[in-house]
């Protein structure tokens, strides 16, 4: 659910980030017009995913419900999850009657083995210090064969920022960074855990999955005339990654 409004680093402190219910209208605001989400990761991410009619799909992490709307839109059964109410709350004034739980990726989920054809992590993996728990349960809902489909904040982007603010990050190091994000008149503390390229890959294939593409897109053409300084920087460097899992 990530977008990129202007941060600053900030001492780690994860037990009192990530409260998306106190900022939820604020940032689902900024999530529909933003070209970081509206013309960059949600674009890339259906491009993707492809044809999705008539396939289950799994939105986990679906924040107030663009992607989900996307996928129902193209004719895909989707199901979403999220870990704010806040955030539910919002996505089911947008979809009316829609499969919406609270779920914490971070716990066991709430479905039976082998139920969806896809799974859709869109910029939340990053959030979460050990990805093999989450990533075994995501393979268990999966049907053989099924994809997982993962956007994240890009390992060099993290490093870089550091760098540029004189520390001396460890590259291939899997660390806490806590940031600072205002919107809507609102700032907030934000947690992510950067890690290595290798650490995402060496992750994914222990939890049984085949890497079959690994992108780094672009923004969609009608965001040059829009964002034109924006549209520069993420069409000469680095922001987010993305990754298409097959399930064996």
């Amino acid at each position: 659910m990530t977008p990129v409004p202007e941060n600053r680093a900030l001492p780690a402190d994860p037990a009192r980030a990530n409260d998306y219910d106190s900022f939820a209208e604020a940032y689902t605001a900024e999530n529909e017009t933003s070209i970081y989400n509206a013309y960059y990761e949600r674009p890339a991410m259906l491009e993707l995913a492809g044809d999705v009619a008539g396939r289950r799909i799994l939105d986990a992490g679906c924040g107030s419900g663009p992607l989900f709307a996307a996928l129902r839109d193209r004719g895909a059964l989707v199901t979403g999850i999220d870990a704010s109410a806040g955030m539910l709350e919002l996505a089911r004034r947008r979809l009316g009657t829609a499969d919406l739980r609270v779920a914490d990726l971070a716990s066991p989920l709430p479905f039976p083995d082998g139920v969806f054809d896809d799974v859709i992590a869109s910029l939340v993996l990053h959030y979460l210090e050990d990805w093999g728990p989450t990533l075994a349960e995501l393979r268990r809902v999966l049907t053989p064969g099924g994809r997982l489909l993962v956007s994240v904040d890009h390992p060099f982007v993290a490093y870089g920022v550091h760098r540029l603010a004189g520390r001396s990050p460890n590259y291939f190091e899997t660390y806490n960074w806590t940031v600072e994000w205002t919107m809507g008149g609102q700032t907030v503390p934000m947690s992510f855990w950067p890690r290595p390229l290798h650490a995402m890959t060496d992750a994914f294939t222990a939890a049984g999955f085949r890497i079959s593409v690994i992108s780094e897109p672009q923004p969609v053409p009608a965001a040059r005339e829009l964002f034109p300084e924006e549209y520069r920087a993420l069409t000469t460097g680095l922001c987010f990654l993305f990754f298409v899992l097959q399930a064996g």
